[in-house]
């Protein structure tokens, strides 16, 4: 099918645009910039240019297509508001033009903060709503559109979705020991974190948009939970850097923002989603890719 991918140059988006095209679908990605449509053109990909603030581009993309897989966000840490404003005008308008098609709409969520003090499964329905929510109440905006004939469909990616490469959350851990000189960990590092390897998440995506039912809450996770005292442990000997413990209460100060969400437990299952799509990771665990030099390059 003809599929409308934004953020299809992204860290995750880049990958789910190769998977579909290896699996015969036609392409086209968001693009705001020359490199980009570059990049999404070598690949064999069609170019809608626009950025999330180009609503009329993106309503445009989504109504010449079959299917939409919505990846892009701002991730303006800055400015969450901001951010969270974007998801939520970005879904809003996606919905509205595949209205009463029965067109799938896949988009980005995440497990992170769904249900505190345990693993979330599939069956847990997000708690944010509204337009001042995290990520603006996307998820419940999105399945708001399934009574208006909408195939919407959550894909739920793990914390860190890791590899070489990754510029994400792990990244930033990694920079701030590069920065500090050691490898912190919160508290007594028992806390944990989801993880998936970024193939593996591009595959789920596929698999989803080809085979899972309206209403679905997909999990990409292949990891349920990661200590972060492991993560740290790891990260130091790939930087041949000491590892410590910070208290709970300073991990934000030593991290910046990534340490509101690094002494945070985010785990969630899969149990569901492999069970429904027959999918299976195959990638390295987070440890070891972070051993294979994925982040210390």
């Amino acid at each position: 099918m003809h599929v409308f991918v934004t953020g299809a140059s992204g860290w995750i988006g880049s990958a789910v645009v190769d998977e579909l095209l290896s699996h015969g679908h036609e392409v086209t990605g968001l693009a705001r910039s020359d490199s980009s449509a570059s990049a999404l053109t070598a690949k064999g990909a069609q170019v809608q240019r626009g950025d999330l603030d180009d609503l009329a581009s993106i309503r445009a993309g989504a109504e010449n297509a079959d299917s939409v897989i919505h990846l892009a966000n701002k991730h303006d840490w800055s400015n969450p508001a901001a951010s969270n404003a974007a998801e939520r005008a970005s879904v809003q308008t996606i919905g509205d033009a595949l209205a009463g098609s029965g067109r799938p709409f896949l988009f980005a969520s995440g497990v992170a903060g769904l249900t505190p003090g345990r693993p979330s499964t599939e069956e847990d329905a997000s708690p944010y709503s509204g337009p001042e929510s995290p990520r603006g109440g996307a998820e419940n905006l999105a399945f708001a559109f399934l009574e208006r004939g909408v195939r919407s469909i959550a894909l739920r990616f793990a914390p860190t979705v890791h590899g070489v490469s990754d510029h994400g959350f792990i990244a930033y851990i990694v920079a701030a020991a590069r920065e500090t000189g050691v490898s912190v960990y919160p508290g007594d590092g028992t806390n944990s974190w989801a993880a998936v390897p970024r193939l593996d998440a591009a595959r789920m995506v596929r698999l989803g948009l080809e085979n899972a039912p309206a209403g679905s809450r997909l999990h990409a996770v292949a990891e349920e939970a990661v200590p972060t005292r492991g993560i740290a442990e790891a990260i130091g000997r790939a930087l041949n850097l000491p590892v410590a413990s910070v208290a709970t209460d300073d991990v934000a100060g030593h991290f910046g923002f990534i340490g509101n969400f690094f002494g945070m437990d985010l785990t969630a299952t899969s149990t569901a989603t492999r069970e429904l799509l027959g999918w299976t990771p195959t990638g390295q665990s987070l440890i070891q890719d972070i051993d294979a030099g994925a982040y210390s390059a």
